[in-house]
């Protein structure tokens, strides 16, 4: 299901962002089933940043070191919220007869 149903993703401001200083490597943020970071020699890295599904913070929740931050969850609520989204997601949920 589209989370943002024909918005582009590339017009969202929601990915992460990891603070070097807080990173211990566990590696906790590679489990990313939509594969936005990559390893290197000095960590992970945000590589893909339009692949993240907008509203989840998984990686964040989890990250060892608490390096891992996303923009402020109102903002993403505001947007949603502006561009009508929720109803828009809502359409389709009854379109796809998920809900009645």
């Amino acid at each position: 299901m589209a989370w943002l149903v024909d918005y582009p993703r590339e017009k969202v401001n929601w990915f992460p962002t990891i603070d070097p200083e807080k990173c211990v490597k566990c590696g906790i943020c590679m489990n990313c089933g939509k594969n936005v970071y990559d390893w290197t020699e000095n960590g992970p890295v945000v590589a893909r940043p339009y692949n993240c599904l907008v509203g989840c913070m998984t990686c964040a929740n989890l990250c060892l070191g608490k390096a891992i931050s996303f923009p402020d969850l109102n903002e993403l609520r505001e947007f949603y919220k502006k561009e009508g989204m929720w109803a828009k997601v809502k359409k389709q949920l009854k379109e796809e007869g998920k809900i009645k």
